[in-house]
């Protein structure tokens, strides 16, 4: 990886990770697709069918995401898993990003997330993987460990890929994060954009 993309993925894998502190009341996650960008806005049609106008910031950053695969997944390997609680006290993921090496412990943890209702991110690295009632991991991280969560074959598997701000056409998949400012109007540092046929599962 050249260090132009380097920087370009680096300045967009919190939007990925979820590492922007989803406790502060002015953060919003939008998901859709692009309506329209016309300078530094961005228009979304978000996925409840409403359209937000998103003001991006100075220097702001893209990356897209490209399919990857429960197989990939190994020891070691840094990830981000959306998952909700099964009815057996375990985990059950929703979608997984495997990071590059190079940004192992971004957004390290586990926090709320807002992807399904009761839902959570965890950012961790995986001290193992089994294949005991099909594919599952535990996580590790800096205060505490995520054991055993599950991934179905249906989960969508993505890895972090490069984007340019020509991607962002009418009708392409696209997460972001965004800040709302003392006047309510959306400002975004990080986009991720479905450039490669996959969806940004986050």
């Amino acid at each position: 990886m050249n260090l132009k993309i380097f920087a370009i993925v680096l300045g967009t894998i919190s939007a990925l990770a979820g590492a922007v502190d989803a406790r502060a009341a002015d953060t919003v996650r939008v998901r859709g697709t692009v309506v329209s960008l016309v300078g530094s806005t961005l228009t979304v049609k978000d996925r409840d069918g409403k359209t937000d106008t998103v003001a991006l910031a100075d220097r702001w950053t893209i990356s897209g995401v490209a399919k990857a695969s429960a197989a990939d997944i190994k020891q070691g390997d840094f990830l981000g898993v959306a998952s909700v609680s099964k009815a057996d006290g375990g985990s059950g993921a929703l979608e997984v990003v495997i990071f590059p090496a190079a940004l192992k412990g971004t957004g390290e943890g586990d926090r709320d997330w807002d992807l399904q209702p009761n839902s959570r991110m965890t950012n961790g690295t995986v001290a193992d993987v089994t294949e005991i009632d099909g594919r599952a991991v535990t996580l590790t991280y800096d205060n505490g460990q995520k054991k055993q969560i599950a991934i179905p074959q249906s989960t969508p598997i993505v890895t972090v890929a490069s984007a340019t701000p020509s991607d962002l056409a009418p009708g392409v998949p696209v997460f972001l994060t965004a800040e709302r400012d003392s006047d309510g109007a959306l400002i975004s540092r990080r986009i991720v954009v479905g450039n490669h046929g996959v969806v940004p599962p986050m």
